[in-house]
């Protein structure tokens, strides 16, 4: 796991949708701290530090409230109606020898062998549920794909896990599968499906009895 990040954070005096917009107006965004039996706190933290963190896979922070640092991990995180940038962020405080469930982002390495068939990779989940201690939180869940081929499916129970990291997601889940794409269709074997429309039997009699009618009919000027 990388070392701790230490953020800064603010104590937020008034909560409430008005006052966390104010918060965001300010590139912060609005956090609550709770857990280990202790009074939450609603506080605020520096937005791009914050995403930062998240996208080089941190879990665990030192918030520095005042004089004093609380090591917490995110529990949960809200994000806006378009789900691009978090608007909210429940920080659960945490011992780093104590064991916590947390969700953990699959990372998938290599080339399958089915793609070499026409085959292509469909991730079902793209994370799973873990239980480890919270100085054991990997940053990713790496699978290799390389011998996954045409029809396979590789599910959670299958996937190998860090050291100290054990499953809570169901072992029957479906992480992901190599599925054939079916070949296009040209032109001419489209219109070979298309069946023939079927002959009307009263047209067809209707049309053949014009035709002999007409065989009959005596040219004009002859006798």
């Amino acid at each position: 796991m990388d070392e701790t990040l230490v953020l800064m954070a603010e104590v937020r005096e008034k909560t409430g949708s008005k006052y966390a917009a104010k918060v965001r107006q300010k590139r912060r965004i609005p956090a609550v701290v709770y857990g280990h039996k202790k009074v939450p706190l609603a506080i605020s933290l520096d937005a791009h530090k914050l995403v930062e963190g998240m996208q080089h896979g941190r879990r665990v922070w030192d918030v520095k409230i005042g004089k004093k640092l609380e090591k917490v991990m995110v529990k949960e995180m809200q994000y806006d109606h378009l789900g691009k940038d978090i608007i909210h962020v429940d920080l659960m405080r945490v011992d780093v020898t104590e064991t916590v469930e947390v969700s953990v982002p699959i990372e998938l390495k290599g080339t399958a062998k089915g793609t070499e068939e026409g085959g292509v990779i469909e991730e079902q989940t793209d994370r799973l549920e873990v239980r480890c201690r919270v100085i054991d939180i990997p940053e990713s869940i790496v699978i290799s794909i390389k011998d996954v081929d045409v029809g396979d499916s590789v599910h959670a129970g299958e996937v190998e896990l860090p050291e100290g990291v054990t499953l809570v997601s169901d072992p029957e889940t479906v992480v992901l599968n190599c599925a054939l794409i079916a070949a296009a269709k040209t032109t001419e074997e489209l219109e070979e499906e298309v069946p023939a429309a079927p002959e009307v039997i009263g047209e067809a009699k209707e049309a053949e009895e014009k035709e002999e009618s007409s065989e009959e009919k005596p040219e004009k000027g002859k006798t």
